[in-house]
């Protein structure tokens, strides 16, 4: 499974890719504003900031929910950087707009899924990656990770390459079952990846062996 960071901090996404195991960015306008960072021309120089910092994807989300307008932002961002995959609403001028950057060969990120439906729509239009929330959907009650569980026999039924990118994960447990359930992809906050290096029994012997080593000295 890949570790994609969801945010738009640049320390953190350094220092998860310092830890050797990230293999992308995820980042939405909100996450962008956190950072204060607003304004056309500085979110796209952020954007192409994170590209240097990782090694793998970067979705760069568009703002329009008209067609045309999701066309021309979509094809500047794909400009922005190879690494780029244009994140794009899933509603119905948004499943137009992926058929159209599949059939140009641009990479996309079909984002605000709920429903295996939904995700079905994405694979059929040629998503690179469907992003179900399923922290979102925990939120209201509903099972989020059943959904992942929904999406993954479907896309396998039927040999879908599109990957599942499970989206707004929040904690570690989200992570581990995600893996269980065979999603492609998590994205979620730094404290979700660290969450993993965490055991008491590690510290425990941890400690144990540096207690007898001392006592050997």
């Amino acid at each position: 499974m890949k570790f994609f960071i969801d945010t738009a901090n640049l320390d953190q996404i350094r220092e998860a890719q310092d830890l050797g195991v990230l293999d992308g960015v995820t980042t939405n306008p909100s996450l962008m504003a956190k950072e204060g960072i607003t304004g056309g021309n500085n979110i796209l120089k952020h954007y192409v900031d994170i590209c240097n910092i990782v090694d793998g994807d970067v979705s760069a989300e568009v703002i329009s929910t008209d067609l045309a307008g999701m066309i021309k932002e979509g094809e500047a961002l794909a400009e922005l950087h190879k690494q780029i995959v244009v994140k794009v609403p899933m509603i119905k001028e948004g499943v137009k707009a992926i058929k159209y950057f599949s059939d140009k060969g641009i990479r996309t990120n079909c984002t605000l899924v709920f429903s295996a439906g939904q995700a079905l729509l994405a694979a059929k239009a040629g998503a690179t990656y469907v992003s179900p929330f399923i922290g979102r959907l925990d939120d209201i009650s509903t099972d989020g990770l059943n959904l992942i569980g929904e999406i993954r026999l479907i896309y396998d039924n039927y040999g879908y390459e599109t990957q599942i990118l499970a989206a707004s994960v929040r904690h570690t447990m989200h992570v581990l079952e995600c893996a269980k359930i065979g999603s492609d992809v998590m994205t979620g906050p730094l404290s979700s990846i660290e969450g993993l290096l965490k055991h008491p029994l590690t510290d425990i012997g941890l400690a144990k062996f540096l207690e007898d080593y001392k006592k050997g000295n």
